[in-house]
């Protein structure tokens, strides 16, 4: 049955990717729902990943990179926080679907004896629920972009792969389309652009059953209309739907780029829609900041995992956003945090303006952090903590300046005389691992006069959290006579939800993941202050 919203049967588009992996799969499903967006349309973006584990909570950073996390709790791949900072979709749990939560589902209705006795095998079962779980999220929307997580070729996306070529013949030939990201890459030896690499990738994507109609080269260099031609005749597409998608210096130039190729008016033409051109003056503000601010300023983040930047995705981006609202650019210090136990924090940190500690999990390099909020705190250096960040804000001032000597958290310590932070009373260690965290979006009510208060402009908001452990209420009267102030707390009171300090310009530290909800067109208020606060603090030490 095909779905309606108004008299209109849904559209469907497809991405997929080719030659290698990191193209930028994301980018491109997120900038194809930027364009039609602003035609007017209204559209959801949907991630299916090929690999087993039911989501990417348990996941080593080092494999998966950031896990990013959505309102209704769901810990999903870091390409959703791209759909929603490109678009205005929000994400939910069922925006990202793995092959193993989707093997989990039919094996379960298996055990139920919902299929009654049929041998369960991947066609049609498996691919019936990819099928059922794509049309699930298209309830209210004029158009559902799929990404199709890996590289066409590899074994472990084909039961995604199948269940798209099959959905091909679930709804009309105007209601799907197929677009394919590849690369042509450069020779430098022979200067010349290669098509080979573009030509393999669609065959095979054609060997499984699915031509695509749209073909996103991905390319340093811009493709001449004879290298377009050469790839049209090659792959079966028309000359025009090829298009050229140049490497550029910031994400956010990518739907401008893609708009200038015609992709949106494509698009709209073979799924038979009708659109205005779509406006991107907003973009187009975005990029004129990035490319020439008014100013810069240098934020050092403390971390353990600096050799790998997708591990701080949100976060990253969050900072860039918070610079778009200061008009200035933010360039970034990776500071090791195990580097830092082993230095002081004036060697590693003197030239930042601001320091921020981001989440994480485990000790390894925690003693660095510590440091960096301690250096922080007696420089009068803005200081954002995020979770983890918060933990060891609370731990270095319970310890040098609440005179709590040797504090530390439960989840580093067992010996410590003063747990400042301290695990949930409800959370159990020793069960399942994935989604048992504090996680998804929750309210904070904030002090009046506060930084926090001051940033947002209202006295209750709604954040993103993902974590175990809290603040541990048997000292909150101890740290706030020290001189710690609370101004964001749980409505019932029992959760410190945000930390700050009296005499310091700018001093703050929240339990939640503000970098969840921020974006390039409204970036998040402590992120924007945090930059604004920094900015300050390099002109008031006459920093060039």
């Amino acid at each position: 049955m095909k779905k309606r919203i108004n008299g209109k049967k849904v559209k469907y588009i497809f991405v997929t990717g080719g030659v290698l992996s990191s193209l930028g799969k994301g980018i491109a499903a997120s900038s194809i729902g930027s364009l039609l967006e602003c035609t007017g349309l209204k559209i959801t973006i949907l991630k299916l990943d090929p690999y087993i584990n039911i989501d990417p909570g348990t996941m080593n950073p080092f494999q998966h990179g950031e896990v990013f996390v959505t309102d209704d709790g769901a810990e999903t791949d870091l390409d959703l926080g791209h759909y929603e900072r490109f678009t205005h979709a929000k994400m939910r749990r069922a925006n990202n679907i793995t092959a193993g939560r989707i093997y989990h589902n039919v094996i379960q209705k298996e055990r139920k004896g919902e299929y009654l006795g049929a041998t369960v095998q991947v066609i049609p079962h498996i691919t019936d629920e990819i099928k059922k779980h794509i049309r699930s999220v298209g309830n209210d929307v004029d158009v559902v972009i799929c990404e199709i997580g890996g590289t066409v070729g590899d074994i472990e996306s084909l039961p995604f792969l199948e269940a798209i070529r099959q959905f091909r013949f679930d709804v009309k030939p105007k209601d799907i389309l197929y677009v394919h990201l590849t690369l042509v890459p450069y020779m430098k030896t022979s200067d010349e652009l290669k098509t080979k690499p573009t030509q393999h990738s669609v065959q095979k994507l054609r060997e499984i059953g699915i031509q695509p109609d749209i073909l996103l080269c991905r390319t340093e260099r811009k493709l001449s209309k004879p290298i377009k031609e050469k790839i049209a005749l090659f792959c079966n597409v028309e000359a025009n739907s090829v298009i050229t998608a140049m490497d550029v210096s910031s994400i956010y130039e990518v739907p401008i780029g893609l708009e200038k190729e015609g992709l949106c008016k494509i698009i709209l033409e073979k799924l038979g829609m009708k659109g205005k051109s779509p406006d991107l003056e907003r973009w187009q503000k975005i990029n004129q900041i990035l490319k020439k601010p008014d100013g810069e300023v240098k934020i050092g983040i403390v971390g353990k995992y600096v050799d790998l930047k997708e591990s701080y995705k949100s976060l990253t981006e969050s900072l860039i956003h918070g610079g778009i609202g200061n008009n200035v650019r933010v360039n970034i210090d990776w500071v090791d945090a195990e580097a830092l136990e082993k230095e002081e924090g004036s060697v590693l940190l003197k030239s930042c303006d601001g320091v921020l500690v981001p989440g994480g999990f485990g000790d390894r390099g925690i003693e660095g952090k510590i440091k960096a909020v301690q250096f922080a705190r007696e420089n009068k250096v803005p200081y954002f903590g995020i979770c983890l960040g918060m933990h060891c804000a609370a731990i270095e001032f319970a310890r040098n300046v609440a005179h709590l000597k040797n504090a530390n958290s439960s989840e580093f310590s067992t010996t410590s005389p003063y747990l400042i932070i301290d695990l949930l009373p409800d959370q159990n260690a020793q069960g399942d691992k994935g989604g048992t965290m504090r996680l998804g979006e929750y309210p904070c009510q904030l002090r009046k006069n506060s930084n926090a208060y001051n940033a947002y402009g209202k006295r209750e908001i709604e954040e993103r959290h993902r974590h175990r452990y809290e603040f541990n209420n048997m000292y909150r009267i101890q740290m706030e006579e020290a001189g710690l102030v609370i101004s964001g707390l749980s409505p019932n009171g029992n959760l410190v939800e945000i930390i700050e300090l009296k005499d310091h310009p700018w001093f703050l530290a929240g339990q939640f993941h503000p970098e969840f909800k921020s974006s390039p067109m409204s970036p998040h208020p402590l992120f924007r202050d945090f930059i604004s606060s920094s900015l300050k603090y390099r002109s008031n030490n006459h920093k060039v």
